[in-house]
């Protein structure tokens, strides 16, 4: 592989937080430039936790409530595939920078639009985080224990599985599109239409009456005795998700279950008791021993690792995971081509750290830059 899959392909981000920014990084990783349009100053809630999401873009920062900044964004669409924005319904048309204000620029223009809510609805406009949007999904509701409170997975279901790369793959089925003589549209990417697409086998589950509304009871959300976390005699955690029966009977040699638990895998009403039988094997066992037992067998076996543990696996430095960005360790750009990661991310760089640049570059006369500097509307 000579070229990044995405060489060629530009877009315009319209800097927020959570997805909008993890859409970004993902195009950028797999070749896109990716123009990142910050506030003047940046935005304070962008500079926790997400300096890797940003990486491996050009940064401009723009006013966009100057009517002068908003003309450079349409500017830029002109020369774009793509847009991403992140504001509530109807911000960006009131700062001049919505669908209908750069398809007049630029007809062949993806408008990617991510929110929590959607574009529509009664709830549209209203304020909200990832739990929220993945309780009125129906996905917090299904996560947690037996008799227990639902337990928020992070922002892992909402902002970037249900969000960004719901956004991902709206812009780059957009791209497509137009690219084929379509012409652009706007991709509405609503958190709330992800969670429930990823929650699609669920549903399917509940249709066929197997999926009950009490969680911790069924086969993937800790019901199951042989899908689920242990502590080891060290105070460590495993995982076992011996689902099938060939790696549950292979399980079951390496830990001397005895025959009840053995030829009982699916016997509901016991799993309680045989999940007590399970804790008492594993917790005879360090977590590196039980590591030892269990590698190169077939029986869905892993370590429960911490982040810092997770970077230093051999499995991980066999594959570069990981990656080493000035002192920054961070996910390698993924999915790889042809067994390659596609790009090698470069570091976040500084709101309008490259607005001159990207500014000549648009065709702007070096007196109308140093103008626009002076007047507030461009920050460099």
């Amino acid at each position: 592989m000579t070229r990044p899959p995405l060489d060629g392909v530009r877009i315009i981000e319209l800097a927020g937080i959570g997805p909008g920014p993890f859409a970004g990084m993902m195009l950028a990783d797999m070749g896109a430039e990716v123009i990142c349009v910050d506030r003047p100053g940046g935005n304070p809630w962008a500079a926790q936790g997400h300096s890797i999401l940003f990486r491996s873009r050009r940064h401009l920062a723009l006013d966009l409530k100057n009517p002068a900044g908003a003309d450079v964004v349409r500017k830029l669409c002109g020369e774009a595939d793509g847009l991403i924005e992140t504001f509530r319904p109807g911000v960006a048309e009131r700062l001049g920078v919505g669908p209908q204000d750069c398809l007049a620029v630029n007809p062949n223009l993806v408008y990617g639009r991510m929110t929590g809510w959607g574009q529509t609805g009664p709830m549209a406009s209203m304020p909200g985080h990832d739990i929220n949007y993945i309780a009125l999904a129906g996905a917090l509701h299904a996560i947690g224990r037996k008799g227990q409170a639902p337990v928020p997975p992070l922002n892992l279901v909402g902002d970037f599985g249900g969000g960004g790369m719901l956004l991902g793959v709206g812009m780059l089925a957009g791209i497509l599109s137009a690219r084929a003589g379509a012409g652009g549209r706007v991709v509405d990417a609503a958190m709330i239409d992800g969670i429930s697409a990823l929650m699609a086998m669920f549903h399917t589950y509940r249709a066929e009456g197997t999926f009950t509304a009490e969680r911790g009871t069924h086969l993937l959300d800790s019901g199951a005795f042989f899908y689920d976390v242990y502590r080891t005699r060290d105070g460590q955690w495993v995982s076992i998700g011996a689902i099938e029966s060939a790696f549950w009977q292979k399980l079951c040699d390496i830990l001397e279950m005895p025959d009840e638990v053995r030829d009982n895998q699916f016997d509901i009403e016991n799993w309680d008791e045989y999940r007590r039988i399970l804790a008492e094997r594993i917790v005879g066992y360090d977590r590196a021993e039980l590591d030892e037992l269990f590698l190169g067998t077939n029986t869905c076996y892993a370590p429960v690792l911490s982040l810092a543990e997770a970077v230093e696996h051999p499995h991980h430095r066999a594959r570069g995971t990981f990656v080493d960005i000035d002192g920054v360790v961070q996910p390698a750009p993924a999915p790889r081509f042809d067994g390659v990661a596609p790009t090698a991310p470069r570091p976040r760089r500084a709101p309008g750290a490259d607005s001159r640049q990207i500014l000549t570059d648009l065709g702007y006369p070096q007196q109308a830059v140093d103008a626009l500097v002076a007047g507030g509307v461009v920050a460099d």
